[in-house]
């Protein structure tokens, strides 16, 4: 039976850089693997991002993996929860907690990192731990995650005002005044409140960067409609950020665990690569990605975001493409959403893919891949979610 394989690398693509010649990162990156696939592949863009909708991973992932994010997504917070297997009431308000370093939590404040100089698990987690003793008894619950990346559950949220805050992402507002989220926050003084004295607690630490908790992308616990039964394939998902995991569970994919995969550049892209194809020995479709070119973006690092995707060339796709290279498979390359560095967060672009078939190779493809050559390949969808549908047709 045919096996199906996307290998997302997360915010691959950008904007062309003055310091990389006029080029992107993924321009200046040496990816011989993808440019031997390019010829010989379907390539071409794919709007992840529903029009109106904000250019996160949270939804493009979801546009990636087959579901319509206008009609399945609640928010970034429960995707998450949905990773860690949360018991929840429909009623819950579900946030994604970042551990960020703000100069102070006031009006005149900056958000100076949204990730605390990417603060480990082994340091974050008995922060964590503490955030949560001093929450009991009242309406929010700590949840650790992993590094910077912690949930925050608010029993009973989704029937309080506190659902409909408009706060922004972290790594949207680096370098910037969070006056306008202070506002947003002091309309429910519950949680500005909480936010305070988790504020004072982390800022007397010295064991870390952190100094504030940032509650945002709150929503109701997500429900999606069974992988399986929508797409007739057993699927899995290999990643190291619980955002995908969660995506997987809650549409009953089996999600890969893989010891030392940590979503920044020395991750352990063998120990995915092997998890993917062990799981193809009797599955059917695995979704692998790698967060290490988004982290880099954010980091508004050009250099190291080019190490980031010569990486996932050459210890994801070169490896995946000799494992498959004579089974009935088709290997899908691709990112969720554009990470410019000169923007260091998200923009809504249609990203680039190519689609490449081990049994029909093609001949017309471009003769190298990246936004410009994806984009000169004539062919637009214009809603993410029919990428995946599009890969399963086999005269796609």
């Amino acid at each position: 039976m045919s096996k199906t394989v996307f290998l997302v690398a997360d915010g691959m693509a950008g904007w062309p850089l003055d310091i990389l010649g006029g080029r992107t990162s993924l321009q200046a990156a040496s990816t011989p693997t993808l440019d031997l696939l390019a010829p010989k592949s379907r390539c071409g863009l794919c709007q992840t991002v529903p029009q109106g909708m904000p250019p996160g991973s949270d939804v493009a992932n979801m546009s990636l993996l087959g579901y319509d994010p206008r009609t399945h997504h609640t928010g970034r917070g429960p995707i998450e929860a949905a990773a860690q297997g949360l018991t929840l009431d429909p009623n819950d308000l579900v946030w994604r907690m970042n551990l960020v370093r703000l100069t102070e939590l006031a009006g005149d404040g900056v958000m100076e990192d949204y990730s605390s100089g990417h603060i480990d698990t082994a340091t974050a987690a008995p922060l964590v731990a503490r955030l949560a003793t001093m929450a009991e008894g009242g309406p929010f619950q700590p949840v650790q995650g992993i590094q910077y990346r912690h949930l925050l559950v608010q029993r009973g949220g989704a029937l309080t005002s506190a659902a409909d805050l408009a706060i922004r992402p972290p790594h949207d507002i680096l370098d910037q005044n969070i006056a306008q989220d202070l506002d947003a926050y002091a309309s429910f003084p519950e949680m500005l409140e909480f936010m305070r004295s988790t504020h004072e607690y982390l800022r007397a630490e010295t064991t870390s960067q952190a100094t504030s908790i940032w509650p945002w992308g709150q929503g109701r616990p997500l429900t999606l409609p069974a992988f399986a039964d929508r797409f007739g394939l057993r699927g899995a998902v290999v990643s190291a950020v619980d955002l995908v995991k969660g995506l997987g569970r809650a549409a009953g994919m089996d999600v890969l665990e893989v010891e030392g995969a940590n979503g920044l550049i020395d991750t352990n892209y063998e120990g995915k690569v092997e998890a993917a194809l062990n799981f193809l020995k009797h599955g059917d479709f695995v979704y692998l990605h790698v967060e290490a070119p988004d982290e880099c973006g954010h980091m508004g690092d050009a250099e190291l975001k080019k190490r980031a995707i010569e990486l996932f060339d050459q210890r994801i796709v070169a490896p995946i493409l000799a494992a498959l290279a004579h089974e009935d498979a088709t290997i899908v390359v691709t990112c969720d959403h554009f990470t410019p560095v000169v923007r260091r967060t998200h923009t809504e672009d249609a990203v680039p893919f190519l689609v490449y078939r081990t049994q029909t190779p093609r001949t017309d493809g471009p003769a190298v891949f990246n936004e410009d050559t994806a984009q000169g390949a004539g062919l637009f969808l214009k809603e993410g979610r029919d990428l995946l549908n599009f890969c399963l047709e086999p005269g796609a």
